[in-house]
């Protein structure tokens, strides 16, 4: 029964997504690292990226951490798609189809890295910048700890 609820959970995600029209986020390499940073807790790139217009990406950080604010903010604000790679990265198959569906190549393949997608990292070393492979390992890295608290007995529901 818990599956079919999370199975709809995933449907109504994907269909939402292919309605909503996306800003753009291309950003310089300093500002991916700025992210990366802000995303293993550093607090003064958190403010400085929601203080100098890079709200998406501070939103983006909570929504990783699973706060459905953020991800409600992403997804009507037109940032879908990161919302997209987010779920993605969870194991969500309709957000992963969905990426490549609307040609989101390299946010798909951060996403399968972060699944552990061995094609996926070696995809970003051959096709994307070391900021990208920075970003994807990071979210890795904290989206792999909050499975393990997720996982401990001693720190139920601890999202980090």
């Amino acid at each position: 029964m818990a599956n079919w609820f999370k199975k709809k959970k995933r449907e109504i995600i994907a269909s939402e997504l292919s309605g909503t029209a996306l800003k753009r986020i291309d950003y310089p390499a300093k500002i991916i690292v700025a992210w990366s940073k802000a995303i293993e807790g550093n607090d003064e790139f958190m403010s400085w990226l929601k203080d100098n217009g890079y709200e998406e990406l501070f939103m983006a950080t909570y929504a990783i951490y699973l706060k459905e604010e953020a991800r409600n903010w992403l997804q009507e604000n037109g940032y879908a798609h990161l919302l997209a790679m987010i779920n993605a990265a969870e194991g969500n198959e309709s957000a992963q189809k969905w990426l490549l569906v609307h040609d989101f190549e390299v946010l798909y393949h951060i996403a399968m890295a972060v699944e552990d997608e061995q094609s996926s990292f070696e995809w970003i070393g051959k096709n994307a910048p070391a900021d990208i492979f920075i970003l994807a390992k990071t979210i890795k890295r904290i989206k792999d700890k909050i499975e393990e608290n997720h996982n401990d007995v001693h720190s139920f529901r601890v999202d980090m």
